[in-house]
């Protein structure tokens, strides 16, 4: 492709200096300043040339025409929200500790100060959510339970969304929802549909299974369907359903999730319409997807299955942390190229080849994406996850407090946390025109996947954005 445009740029190089300069310097000059002679040699110079000139005219108005009908169209994001729990559906860690309802399961004491241990270092702070399936004593653990929760969390976001937009639900031409652990029949996906009465052609997807790093998957198919059809929306909504897949069991590679995990949810409205840009908030300007899954330890590292007991919990190995340092370091290698500045791409080009064909002990070179990107939205996974990303990317605390802020205000909401981290930082006031926004997010299977953004004008915070009434708390300063 990039030997085509070459070409095709030689050739308008031609064109031009052959047909459009003589042209130019003759609208350029006063005409009573030009000799006959002048004239003369202008008419001369485009008789010689006339074939030349016809080819590469021919070639001119070919190449333009398949340009314009292929190029990728932009795809630009309207707007997006994320849902803010009712109050009454709070948990704060004391309350976490007194009443949650699995404590009843974890009889071993090493397990119950696992759990202790975990919840107080994890960085969540004390108004995180949970759905009010689990504020129940038992827990109600069932279908409607949990059906209750997905439609709490997606209609609220999506209802914000269509607010905000003013978009009618008809021209919504394109559907994907993704929720890892909860797919029921019919889809989520459909749902919606049946919710908001969307048109009977519309393309519904529903991706299950993906991890925390689907929200991006998400996004990255809904850009390949909106190069495909033409003028329309694509509704993108990112959640996770926790009512039904909290785990009961005293395994402590499986406690870690009823720690982290919290209700929340996200709706993204895309676009294809050149109409749109000047309303929209951001361009997408490109996605990566690394996928480590041939290996076993990748593909084993985060896994849903039943304890010995046959309670069912997602669990976690050991190998996580280098399986996750090993993905991140594929994906920067692919992502690197499509946004680093020329001297940085050097840089890194150089460690690659002294690594591969001279010295193999020699480290990766970690390119400085700070020269390359204004903002990081990394998925808030955990406090461990931040740490680490923080370190491997060498980013400052500022570059980080939106994933920290985050995991400390709404827990980790699985796919949708990115969402929670970009709103802050437009919270903040902090997204200026031309600002790039890299949000990357790592899931089961194992996944890092990340997406780029450009910000088109200075973005400010939507109408009502979850950090509307909290933004001033933070960032705040944790003893851990």
């Amino acid at each position: 492709m990039a030997n085509v445009k070459l070409i095709y740029h030689y050739l308008i190089t031609h064109f031009f200096k052959l047909c459009l300069l003589p042209v130019i310097a003759l609208v350029a000059t006063k005409a009573s300043s030009l000799t006959q002679e002048d004239f003369q040699n202008i008419w001369y110079h485009l008789q010689h040339n006339l074939l030349t000139l016809n080819i590469l005219f021919a070639i001119f108005t070919f190449g333009s025409t398949v340009y314009f009908l292929t190029r990728p169209r932009p795809v630009y994001l309207v707007d997006y929200s994320c849902h803010l729990p009712p109050a009454h559906q709070k948990i704060n860690i004391n309350k976490n500790l007194e009443i949650n309802p699995f404590l009843s399961s974890l009889g071993e004491t090493s397990s119950l100060d696992f759990f202790y241990r975990v919840l107080e270092r994890s960085g969540l702070g004390d108004e995180t959510y949970i759905p009010n399936a689990l504020h129940s004593v038992p827990p109600l653990q069932t279908m409607a339970a949990a059906r209750e929760e997905t439609e709490q969390v997606i209609f609220d976001a999506i209802d914000n969304l269509l607010t905000n937009t003013k978009v009618n639900t008809r021209e919504i031409g394109i559907i994907i929802l993704n929720s890892s652990t909860f797919n029921p029949t019919p889809s989520l996906s459909a749902m919606v549909v049946n919710k908001y009465k969307l048109r009977s052609n519309i393309k519904s997807i529903n991706l299950g299974g993906m991890g925390c790093s689907a929200g991006v998957i998400a996004i990255d198919l809904a850009k390949d369907l909106l190069q495909v059809h033409k003028n329309t929306y694509a509704l993108v909504v990112s959640t996770e359903n926790i009512s039904r897949n909290a785990y009961a069991g005293d395994n402590k590679s499986m406690i870690v999730a009823n720690c982290l995990f919290r209700l929340g949810g996200a709706a993204i409205l895309l676009s294809n319409k050149p109409g749109d840009r000047r309303r929209s908030k951001y361009k997408l300007l490109h996605t990566v997807r690394t996928h480590t899954g041939a290996d076993d330890k990748s593909f084993r590292c985060v896994q849903q299955e039943d304890d010995d007991k046959g309670k069912t919990g997602i669990s976690l190995t050991k190998d996580i942390t280098s399986v996750a340092g090993r993905t991140i370091t594929e994906n920067i290698a692919t992502l690197g190229p499509l946004v680093l500045p020329v001297s940085e791409k050097l840089l890194f080009f150089k460690t690659y080849i002294r690594k591969k064909y001279f010295d193999d002990k020699i480290k990766h070179y970690v390119p400085d994406f700070k020269r390359a990107i204004d903002h990081f939205c990394i998925h808030a996974g955990g406090r461990a996850l931040i740490d680490e990303l923080e370190k491997r990317l060498g980013l400052s605390p500022v570059d980080v407090e939106p994933s920290r802020s985050t995991l400390h205000r709404f827990g980790n909401t699985s796919s949708s946390s990115i969402w929670y981290e970009l709103a802050y930082t437009e919270a903040k006031g902090r997204m200026k025109k031309g600002d790039k926004a890299w949000q990357i997010a790592l899931g089961s299977g194992f996944k890092c996947n990340s997406a780029v953004w450009v910000a088109l004008r200075n973005v400010n915070p939507s109408v009502n954005s979850p950090w509307e009434h909290c933004i001033d708390k933070y960032p705040v300063k944790l003893d851990l």
